[in-house]
């Protein structure tokens, strides 16, 4: 999330979804419409949502009884190999705190447009209000209005870009972050545990961590089989966090087994997704996966979502534990503020901005 502004970008006129919905409810322009081979295959009510993505009770994994947390370890080993995502209940997150900032995110996107517009996300960076990832004018766009911010550490942070409506919006960010901080600092500890490393090997690997939040508003769409809501992509963090708001429909679709699964979110949990980050410090033995967001005809949605990631200050390359004769090296070293500089100044394309840093692409130029 480091602010990477790039002056010379000429990204065309975008238009802010929320206000076509309000003033064309029924017409789609043509930068949103997607080529044939990547519009969605809309749920129908003949496909359920996949009900099979493991659940990790997290009371059990910080409370539980010793059989209780090896049998918590077990599933979260296999969710991160097998799936990438997982959802954890039980969170210790305080509810009342969750239901807040969704409401005040909510009431954020519902501001005018020049309220709003007073946060713009400068073409180049992930700060602010508007849409990411865009880089050229013919490019296609998502059926989103995003607003993220930097929080930790407190220099990734653009203060101007810190919303004064609503106004509690910015101190709920806060709090919310620093809950939001220590659950994925346990999580990345039993991860640890679970790939028999010290339980604090990320914690002293990641030095500052880095953290930013961005908020996901998807309107209603009457063609939602012609857009997507977020392009494909992995996530360039250690671990990513989502909540969505209740009364969201299903938006979030993973890629298993090469098809687009739609997640179905259980009440009150928060889904967990593992970052390229953590691919190359296993050497793939937990991988990074595509996900996008499809959207509604009927339904907003909102989703929060929370990145966490390594020091830009760090080397970042695969553990000396992960490397073997069967597991020969798959990454080279790099230093991970450069990876983040790749990554955001990059349009989204599936798992591509991870060529960056993959052996092959590195011997290739040489």
């Amino acid at each position: 999330m480091a602010p990477v502004p790039i002056s010379t970008l000429n990204v065309g006129h975008i238009d802010d979804v929320q206000e076509l919905r309000r003033t064309k409810p029924k017409t789609i322009p043509q930068r949103f419409v997607r080529n044939m081979t990547e519009r969605p295959t809309l749920q129908t009510p003949l496909s359920p949502p996949n009900s099979d993505m493991p659940v990790i009770d997290f009371s059990k994994l910080s409370k539980g009884t010793k059989e209780e947390i090896l049998n918590e370890l077990y599933k979260l080993a296999t969710a991160c190999e097998e799936w990438g995502f997982f959802q954890v209940i039980n969170h210790e997150i305080d509810l009342n705190l969750m239901e807040n900032l969704e409401d005040l995110s909510r009431e954020f996107f519902m501001l005018p447009l020049e309220e709003k517009q007073k946060y713009p996300m400068a073409p180049g960076t992930v700060q602010g209000y508007g849409q990411a990832f865009v880089f050229s004018e013919d490019q296609k766009l998502d059926w989103c209005n995003m607003f993220a911010l930097g929080i930790e550490p407190h220099y990734v942070r653009n203060q101007n870009l810190w919303p004064k409506k609503p106004a509690r919006l910015s101190e709920t960010v806060e709090l919310y972050s620093r809950e939001i901080r220590k659950l994925c600092q346990n999580l990345l500890k039993y991860i640890a545990i679970g790939l028999s490393l010290e339980e604090d090997v990320f914690e002293k690997m990641f030095d500052e961590a880095v953290q930013a939040i961005r908020m996901n508003y998807y309107p209603p769409c009457s063609r939602p089989d012609l857009v997507l809501g977020l392009s494909p992509h992995s996530d360039g963090s250690a671990l990513t966090v989502l909540q969505q708001a209740k009364g969201s429909p299903v938006g979030l679709q993973i890629l298993k087994n090469n098809t687009w699964v739609p997640l179905q979110p259980i009440p009150n949990a928060l889904v967990i997704n593992i970052g390229d980050t953590i691919e190359v410090l296993t050497n793939g033995k937990y991988k990074s996966v595509e996900h996008r967001a499809v959207a509604n005809e009927d339904k907003d949605r909102l989703s929060i979502v929370t990145f966490y990631a390594p020091s830009y200050e760090i080397e970042v390359g695969p553990m000396d534990e992960f490397v073997d004769e069967k597991h020969p090296c798959k990454f080279r070293r790099y230093n991970h503020g450069e990876y983040s500089k790749h990554y955001v100044t990059n349009k989204l394309q599936g798992k591509r901005a991870l060529d960056f840093a993959k052996m092959e692409i590195m011997n290739n130029t040489n």
